[in-house]
């Protein structure tokens, strides 16, 4: 059965259900910054530890599970999912779920979160409960809680700063044992490219938002303003390779400029849609660039040829 943005579907097995709550276009922004963070620590000439990218991964995939729950029944109880919606069904406004059944699920997604968090504080130390902590109270406070950071306009600031910064340095750290200036110059990239994903779900949403009261940095920006932003994150993505290139890291840290043709499109969509629902394919599309990208990024800089 065919989802559509702005329906509710008659009938879902339970599984159709819970994958529709999840939204799987999302999961490659949680996997970049862990990808990245891979090859950033083998350019620094880490020996590979299985355990800690296993385990790196499945908190990011965990976290990205539990930010896009809460911020199902967060929307909902706040009334910015409504029918005028373009964007695809969510579970608890199309009355899926039970707002009690959107609980459980992230308190089980977060308790997991936590069970391999600690596990990994063990190979990397306590500084990481506190991270992992921090980045649990982001992923919920996205639109709930008491002061929900992405109705006040900070939704790209803390999606750059832990699929980013964290995800990527984080996992460089558990595989090197310490921190290198190239695993933050590495994190940029992936940073801009999770936090496209959110701007033009933010662009596709401006009237609705505004209605409701959510006020995101598109809503604050307005839509000529978010488009600007958008191009500017894809050209700093493909910019930070050219410049570790320059400054000696090799040629094959430029492998991500492969993906231009993949950004290209997206930039002309997003410049010239007369239509929220024109931007769908483009978020899924600007999801899936980001994962190419960073997994070209994650070769180029374990190469050989990378490392200085």
């Amino acid at each position: 059965m065919t989802v559509t943005a702005g329906s509710a579907p008659e009938r879902l097995s339970p599984l159709r259900t819970w994958l529709l709550a999840i939204r799987p276009a999302t999961l490659p922004a949680a996997m970049s910054g862990v990808a990245v963070g891979l090859g950033a620590a083998l350019a620094v000439g880490t020996p590979f530890r299985p355990d800690a990218a296993v385990g790196c991964l499945a908190v990011a995939l965990l976290l990205q599970f539990t930010a896009n729950l809460a911020n199902d029944l967060s929307d909902f109880r706040k009334g910015a999912d409504t029918p005028d919606r373009t964007g695809p069904v969510r579970v608890a406004a199309a009355g899926l779920v039970t707002e009690r059944q959107l609980e459980v699920a992230i308190g089980l997604t977060v308790g997991l979160a936590g069970v391999v968090g600690l596990w990994l504080s063990v190979i990397g130390g306590p500084v990481l409960l506190g991270i992992g902590a921090l980045a649990i109270v982001a992923a919920l406070a996205y639109t709930g809680g008491p002061w929900p950071y992405g109705y006040r306009a900070l939704g790209e600031v803390f999606v750059f700063l832990f699929f980013g910064l964290v995800a990527v340095a984080g996992t460089a750290y558990l595989q090197a044992g310490r921190l290198e200036p190239l695993f933050f110059a590495a994190a940029i990239p992936v940073g801009a490219l999770t936090t496209a994903i959110l701007v033009v779900n933010n662009l596709r949403d401006i009237p609705t938002d505004a209605a409701a009261g959510k006020r995101t940095l598109a809503v604050v920006l307005g839509a000529h303003a978010t488009t600007v932003e958008y191009a500017v994150l894809l050209l700093a993505a493909f910019t930070v390779p050219v410049a570790l290139t320059a400054a000696g890291r090799g040629l094959p840290v430029l492998l991500p400029l492969l993906a231009i043709p993949l950004a290209s499109p997206l930039l002309r969509t997003v410049r010239t849609f007369t239509e929220p629902r024109q931007l769908n394919p483009v978020l899924k599309a600007t999801a899936r660039l980001a994962l190419v990208h960073s997994l070209l990024f994650a070769v180029g800089l374990a190469l050989p040829g990378a490392t200085v």
